[in-house]
């Protein structure tokens, strides 16, 4: 007897990615989208009623009838529904993003970008109560986790901490003694050990690693 194709809820503000989503999974024989959502808000919504085995979901929604990003949104679904596997499909990479959406309760994280045969093992993964991971998303988290490069300096915490507080580079620099050449290398140490690609996203991944506090 054949078992049921895996049923999926497409999540993702854009139409065209959704519709090219859709095509390529409905490819496989085993796969069956279900559903699609323009939003966080709409995604949990409808995954709540209609329970399919697998939800794909953008990291970050453009807009929304309930505002919220893809993590929150697998959140909330983690504990509305924590049987239901959420697998993230998303442009971002940086270390920062996966972590958030695994602690959040995802059960894979692919890059769209990355080659269809990622996207399908994750979604089976998850499907079959395992975590999909993209390939280089591994390496990079087992990395991050193994090379002790990836904790800051004592002067790149002290630029962080700066950054935190709006100083500019100039300014970093003035209250460091130090050229801005010297403190633009410290910010790419520092994002390339965060695994982010802006200030933003430093700042943000210093706060969850304790080494600043939200007031």
């Amino acid at each position: 007897m054949t078992p049921s194709p895996l049923r999926l809820l497409i999540a993702d503000d854009h139409a065209v990615v959704r519709a090219g989503l859709r095509a390529l999974l409905e490819g496989a024989p085993d796969l069956d989208v279900v559903a699609e959502a323009h939003s966080g808000e709409q995604a949990v919504r409808l995954a709540l009623e209609l329970s399919p085995d697998v939800v794909l979901m953008d990291l970050r929604f453009a807009h929304g009838d309930g505002g919220i990003d893809g993590v929150e949104a697998v959140r909330r679904l983690a504990s509305a529904a924590p049987a239901l596997p959420v697998v993230m499909l998303t442009s971002y990479s940086g270390r920062a993003d996966v972590v958030r959406a695994l602690e959040a309760g995802a059960r894979g994280y692919v890059l769209k970008a990355g080659p269809p045969d990622e996207l399908f093992r994750a979604v089976r993964s998850a499907g079959a109560g395992g975590i999909g991971l993209a390939a280089e998303l591994v390496g990079h988290l087992v990395g991050q986790v193994v090379n002790p490069a990836a904790e800051l300096t004592q002067r790149e915490t002290e630029v962080v901490r700066l950054m935190a507080d709006g100083h500019s580079n100039r300014s970093i620099a003035l209250s460091l003694h130090l050229s801005e050449a010297t403190i633009k290398t410290h910010l790419i140490r520092i994002y390339r050990k965060f695994g982010v690609d802006n200030r933003a996203g430093a700042v943000s991944e210093a706060v969850r690693r304790g080494l600043l506090e939200l007031t």
